[in-house]
């Protein structure tokens, strides 16, 4: 952990976790309240100050399945943002340090490449098939950002339709598995609570007349 403190690592996790939960918490209750599936604002400002502290854990942990999944959703957040008309509100100051953060932190592990290598893909502590089958949890679950994008973009709104809950929730069970084996709490906390809430959203769709049609707000 880069001679990081173990407990100021956990509360990093913990702090991305809170803004992740207060996200999917937030999503839950609006959409319980109209009684359909909704794409609150809030939901992708939590989830763009969750990213930026789940992609420093990652760093910490020497985890590159957690890295390269903050790393591509990043972006997607800041797409939905703007597409909100939100992210034109945010001071010209706050939007160059958001663009460039990202920027610096990739450049910063790769300055290196061998040493990223060696922490990232060659760590003793961390087997090769638990390393892949981590980063195909996260792949699978940061897809379902990518579909969302991919599926808003086509109706120039920002919505949240059923393949994106039914990726969240299979993504979240390799993830929950792979928390298990490396006996990480943040994982397991997180992905535990975010089942429930992928599976409520399921039935909250299920409920309207047309099929994969879910309102944004």
């Amino acid at each position: 952990m880069h001679g990081i403190s173990h407990w100021i690592v956990l509360m990093t996790g913990f702090a991305a976790q809170f803004f992740f939960a207060g996200r999917t918490l937030l999503q839950w209750l609006y959409s319980e309240k109209k009684n359909r599936v909704t794409s609150p604002t809030a939901f992708w400002g939590l989830s763009l100050i969750g990213s930026l502290l789940m992609f420093i854990y990652g760093v910490f942990r020497d985890d590159f399945s957690i890295v390269l999944g903050q790393v591509v959703s990043y972006s997607i957040y800041l797409w939905n943002l703007d597409v909100k008309g939100t992210w034109k509100r945010v001071p010209l100051a706050i939007r160059g340090v958001l663009l460039v953060i990202p920027v610096l932190a990739v450049a910063f592990l790769l300055k290196d490449a061998r040493a990223f290598v060696d922490n990232m893909l060659r760590n003793e502590s961390i087997p090769l098939w638990l390393v892949l089958f981590g980063t195909a949890g996260q792949l699978l679950f940061t897809l379902r950002f990518v579909y969302q994008w991919l599926y808003s973009r086509r109706r120039g709104e920002s919505l949240l339709p059923k393949g994106f809950w039914l990726i969240s929730l299979a993504g979240a069970l390799v993830i929950l598995v792979y928390g298990i084996i490396r006996k990480d709490p943040v994982l397991i906390i997180a992905h535990s609570f975010g089942i429930l809430v992928y599976v409520r959203n399921l039935m909250l769709g299920s409920r309207n007349k047309k099929e994969d049609v879910y309102a944004g707000s």
